[in-house]
């Protein structure tokens, strides 16, 4: 199955490549397509794309896409340029790929702010929570190799876990288990910021999260916590018997021909890469976060990908090409969050018929998104976890880009509430996902995307209103789900 699966994603990865320069010294606000630069038109027959897994989730999956021609590659770029000097991000990767329509592929802005060298599309990043995707997939491969069952508590895995008795597996990955997110946790922040090449094993991590109380029953309600990432890492170790690292290789990264897909042990980060910059830091200062030990993440958000894995990825993960169906059947019957039109799965949301995930942590965001109804695989990486205006900036280049290519389809998650300045977290918000710490921004909050669905046609970036940021405030479903943020002491 997967020998087919790639034989069937060739078709869809051919790139032309060609140089553009980006002067150094340039700012970064207004620079525009600085690496490679891809433009593909689509043969009049449709390549063959992904398998026939349609999402029966949050979200009309129908809709159409335009044809990628010379001129709205023109709008694309004008519209992730304005995103780029308005969010005052450093640089951003974008790929995207529909099956008949053309292909898109772009760098812009620049990879390293001190020696002005442009952003291209080869680079490595780091992905944030899109880890959780991976984590969740390996345990889905446990779940159709008969070793685990998706109804089993976690307490028959890990001991020691409140409400380990009552609290499944299926509810880790739905994100509906209660219990805290540790990264939420003002301790753990503060050891971490403190730090930040540190190493932090998932019993520490766990200990900040256990020593809060559970926020709700298991199953509940949805509510974004990487604390349940962390717990099905150890539980994919102790049913397969391998180091999580191994197995995911094994089983998830080769199987789908992944191979510049990483889970890091230390703070390693394969050449080229680009550095990645944050604000999360205890005086809302930006500062160079690239070799920031990402072993707080974990099985939430310690990966490290590339924008050709990535687009590989988002057709394997939306079509279930590395499950059976049955399995990836119960992957995409997402249940509510709360907000309209997004809903979250086994271990992936839907938003607007898009199926995928987000990642945020320190320096960095990513995207990676399928669109069943076109075939369409979108990816953007930028490297800064600082967001605008209570939004991630991730989201706002995937609203822009799918307001133009698929207008009945545009991907808008919801924005999130800021932390407390005090870092002292509600029991009802959402905690960061460590793969993806939202950036606590010095001026404005950081957080997912500004979901306003008649921006479709707009490339302008909007920013939620202070009723959406009160209303996901006292629903506290979603918080970081979307986008993560450490408790960050500010003095």
């Amino acid at each position: 199955m997967a020998d087919t699966y790639q034989r069937r994603c060739v078709h869809g990865t051919r790139r032309r490549i060609c140089a553009a320069a980006l002067a150094v010294g340039a700012l970064v606000a207004s620079a525009g397509c600085s690496a490679t630069d891809t433009v593909e038109a689509a043969p009049e027959a449709a390549t063959s794309g992904y398998g026939s897994g349609s999402a029966s989730a949050s979200g009309s999956s129908s809709g159409s896409a335009v044809q990628l021609t010379p001129a709205v590659a023109a709008q694309l770029d004008t519209a992730i340029n304005r995103v780029l000097k308005q969010a005052n991000v450093p640089g951003v990767i974008v790929g995207l790929s529909i099956p008949g329509n053309g292909t898109y592929t772009r760098a812009f802005g620049v990879a390293d702010r001190t020696a002005g060298t442009a952003m291209s599309t080869g680079l490595n990043m780091r992905i944030g929570s899109e880890t959780k995707t991976f984590t969740v997939t390996a345990l889905l491969r446990l779940v159709d190799a008969g070793k685990v069952a998706l109804d089993d508590p976690v307490g028959k895995y890990v001991s020691n876990v409140p409400n380990g008795d009552r609290i499944t597996l299926r509810q880790l990955a739905e994100m509906r288990s209660g219990l805290y997110s540790y990264s939420n946790d003002p301790d753990f922040a503060q050891a971490l910021i403190s730090d930040p090449k540190r190493s932090f094993t998932p019993q520490e991590l766990l200990a900040y999260a256990f020593k809060h109380p559970v926020v709700f029953d298991p199953g509940a309600q949805f509510q974004y916590s990487n604390t349940n990432a962390v717990l099905l890492g150890l539980v994919v170790e102790k049913a397969s018997g391998q180091a999580l690292q191994d197995y995911l290789q094994q089983q998830v990264f080769a199987p789908a021909g992944l191979r510049h897909t990483v889970l890091p042990t230390d703070a390693t980060f394969p050449d080229p890469h680009a550095r990645g910059y944050t604000n999360q830091t205890s005086n809302g200062a930006i500062v160079d976060a690239t070799d920031w030990n990402p072993s707080w993440g974990w099985a939430a958000g310690a990966m490290i990908s590339n924008l050709a894995d990535l687009q590989n990825w988002a057709g394997v993960l939306a079509t279930g090409a590395l499950l059976s169906p049955a399995t990836q059947a119960q992957r995409l019957n997402a249940l509510p969050t709360g907000y309209p039109d997004t809903g979250y799965g086994l271990g992936l949301f839907i938003d607007h018929g898009w199926i995928g995930h987000n990642g945020s942590l320190p320096g960095y965001q990513s995207l990676v998104l399928y669109l069943p109804s076109v075939k369409a695989s979108l990816v953007v990486l930028t490297n800064t976890d600082v967001g605008y205006q209570g939004s991630e900036n991730s989201t706002l280049f995937g609203q822009a880009i799918t307001g133009i290519v698929t207008p009945g389809n545009v991907f808008s998650l919801p924005a999130m509430p800021s932390s407390s300045a005090s870092g002292a977290p509600s029991s009802s918000s959402p905690s960061p996902s460590p793969s993806s710490p939202s950036p606590s921004p010095s001026a404005s909050a950081s957080s997912s995307a500004s979901p306003s669905a008649s921006a479709s046609a707009s490339t302008s970036v909007s920013a939620s209103t202070s009723a959406e940021t009160s209303a996901s405030a006292s629903a506290g479903v979603i918080g970081a789900a979307f986008g993560d943020r450490l408790a960050v002491v500010r003095r």
